[in-house]
This record gives C-alpha cells, structure tokens and sequence, in this order.
C-alpha cells in the first residue's frame, strides 16, 4: 500500500500569505493529501455527479458572478450542495466580494474559508506546484547532492569513499551543497526527480578528521541551496584492478529511483585522480547529451565503427 503524504493548511497559507475567513479548527490540525486542484464552476452550476471532494477548491471571478446573477434560493441551495461534499477547503481568488450564502454554508459544513489578493490562474499554477512537491512520493538515500554547472549531481558510495570531501572541493570551485549523507528525493512528476536534505541536517556537513562544519556559515549564502532537480547519479567506488570501466561513455546506463530512470556513471577512486575535475566534466558532459551532442558517438561516426547501445541496472540499495 503506498504512502499518503499530508501537508498542514497552516504552511500553505503561511507560504501564499492567505487571508483567513472561517477556520473551523486550527490551520495546523488540518491537512491537505491531494495535489490536485479543482475550479468547481460545473458543480456550482448544478452538476455534481462527477467532483473529486478531496481537491483543494478555487473560487475565480466566474464561479462568483455566476452565483451573483441567478435566484437567491437556486444560490443558496448550491452553495449548501457543494460545501455538504466536504472539501478540505476552499479558496476565493482576486480578493472578490464573497456572498453571504457561501459564507453560512461553510460555517454550517465547517469547510475552512481563505482569500488570496492573485489572480486566480496565477495561484492556481502556483499552488499546484507548491503541493506536488510537498505531496510528492519520497524516498531517503544515503548520498550527497551538489549542484555544478546546473546539474544536480547524487554521490552514491560506500561510506568512507570520499563523498563529503568531493562535495566540500566542489563548494571550494564555486558549485553549491543541497544535501550531505541523507537525501531526500522526491518524485514531483512523471519525469524529475527533486533532491533535498532533511530539515534537521540541512547545510551541515561531515569531514572525517575535522567533525561537522556548517556549510552556510563557512562559505557563505552561495554555497548552499534548498532544492534540486537530480539530473545525473555519480557511483564512487573503490578502484578495483580486475574491473573493465567504460572508457568510451558509449552505453547508457540508468537508476532507476521511484520509477524514473536517472543517467547514472561509475567513478572508481584512487589516489592521484582528481575527482572534482572529474565530476565538473561529467556535469558538462551530461548536460551536452541533454542538449543532444555525444562525443564518443562523433568520434566513432569518424572511425567508421557502430554505435553501442543502451545498459540499465537498478542501485536503489545504496
């Protein structure tokens, strides 16, 4: 059975600055489970066989007027109807005039009642994006996620690898830390992936030899950021002399994380390697085979030779 993940109504109107009209209870005790947002203009019209009382209900002008322009019953009748469904709240966007009869059936059903000032597409996109992600299906992997050149990078490896050390060098070179040993991933749509670190441990790092250092307030602002999209998944390994790696990046190799499969590449460890110059070029390299370029492609068109094909293989347990 999967997971329902809940979001307090107390942080939505804290992050979209909402006015309050009518809460039946405090903000914190209710909770939000759906993404999905609802402008209920059909129900309100009369046709309630179809309405999804679990979605967060806007309210824009045309729901409004509409109301306005028919008899006082027929309104009053609808507006009882459609708060009796029990939606877990409901919005009225572009800080309109909300009728009276609205007002008395949310008190009557104990439907929470809030107002935003935006206009009502604009905070329908808004928080449609705001509750993907904070009800997006998670999991927690042992890692480190860096932002370089754009690219979201997740360390994976043994502890001890080196991946906190490659992140504070890659912090050194400008690049940005999301997450140190727990990452949170978050599968936000059918196609990205979005990292972040725990609350609690959020911009702390360890370094073997030296303890926990606060990443903010040693390198400053710039060198941290709360989110990211992951774009590639780096596995550091011990080097391992009977192992073949790939020298010619011709095979496409995949993770496969909550059912999205991530670019992924193996980097042995030695002493000698560079590994932050290594993974700064394997951030641009990832990001020119996004962009459609592959080079070792080009230089075995050049040569004559086929082209390699495409490898998948599943790390969900680092």
């Amino acid at each position: 059975m999967s997971t329902v993940y809940q979001v307090s109504l107390e942080k939505v109107i804290n992050e979209f600055k909402l006015e309050i009209l009518y809460l039946p209870k405090p903000a914190s005790e209710i909770y939000l489970t759906s993404a999905d947002v609802n402008r209920p203009g059909l129900q309100l019209a009369g046709f309630f066989d179809v309405f999804d009382h679990g979605r967060v209900q806007i309210l824009g002008k045309s729901e409004i007027v509409y109301l306005e322009n028919i008899d006082d019953e027929t309104a009053k009748a609808r507006w009882d109807t459609f708060f009796s469904l029990k939606p877990p709240v409901v919005i009225v966007a572009r800080n309109l005039t909300v009728p009276p009869h609205m007002i008395e059936a949310g008190k009557k059903h104990g439907i929470p009642l809030l107002m935003t000032s935006e206009n009502t597409s604009s905070f329908l996109a808004g928080l449609i994006s705001y509750l993907s992600v904070e009800l997006a299906p998670r999991v927690t992997r042992h890692g480190v996620l860096v932002e370089v050149y754009g690219e979201g990078l997740l360390l994976f490896g043994d502890s001890g690898v080196g991946k906190s050390e490659t992140a504070v060098e890659q912090i050194k070179r400008g690049h940005r830390l999301i997450a140190d040993d727990a990452v949170e991933l978050r599968r936000v749509s059918n196609r990205s992936l979005v990292g972040s670190s725990p609350e609690n441990i959020r911009h702390f790092l360890e370094l073997r030899g030296i303890g926990i250092i606060n990443v903010r307030r040693i390198f400053g602002m710039g060198s941290i950021k709360n989110t990211e999209k992951v774009d590639m998944i780096i596995k550091l390994e011990q080097w391992d002399q009977t192992k073949v790696y790939d020298r010619m990046g011709m095979d496409s190799e995949f993770t496969d994380i909550l059912g999205i499969k991530v670019p992924s590449i193996t980097i042995p460890v030695k002493p000698g390697r560079n590994l932050a110059v290594i993974i700064e070029v394997a951030a641009m390299n990832n990001r020119q085979k996004k962009m459609g370029y592959n080079a070792a492609m080009e230089l075995l068109q050049r040569l004559g030779m086929p082209e390699g094909g495409e490898a998948v293989s599943d790390w969900d347990t680092f």
